[in-house]
């Protein structure tokens, strides 16, 4: 999942689903229109995170609509996120002394 989303393209791709409507979602072509890429190239980004569970497609006779999946591994990522934020507001130095200097006055 995170070299799904990793990439700039996709990306791109996910900011549009986040600011498009969630239902009924959106179509290949808007998402092309928003990213400036190729019709392709949108199906082949959306191919892998589909594929890497973050986002889901809802299909209407020949007409596919993508949104960011509910049920994403994006909500594991956001948890993850806010708990390496916890760890780090705990750890912040001081930007005049060492993390060597702060693990020496902890012994």
């Amino acid at each position: 999942m995170l070299s799904a989303i990793g990439d700039e393209t996709r990306q791109a791709i996910l900011m549009a689903l986040m600011q498009g409507p969630q239902t009924p979602g959106m179509r290949v072509g808007e998402i092309k229109v928003i990213t400036h890429l190729s019709r392709p190239s949108v199906s082949h980004h959306l191919k892998i995170l589909k594929e890497a569970g973050v986002i889901s497609v809802r299909k209407e006779g020949t007409h596919h609509y993508y949104r960011l999946d509910s049920g994403s591994k994006l909500v594991l990522l956001k948890s993850l996120v806010n708990e390496l934020d916890k760890v780090f507001a705990q750890c912040q130095v001081h930007p005049d002394r060492t993390l060597r200097e702060q693990g020496d006055e902890r012994e």
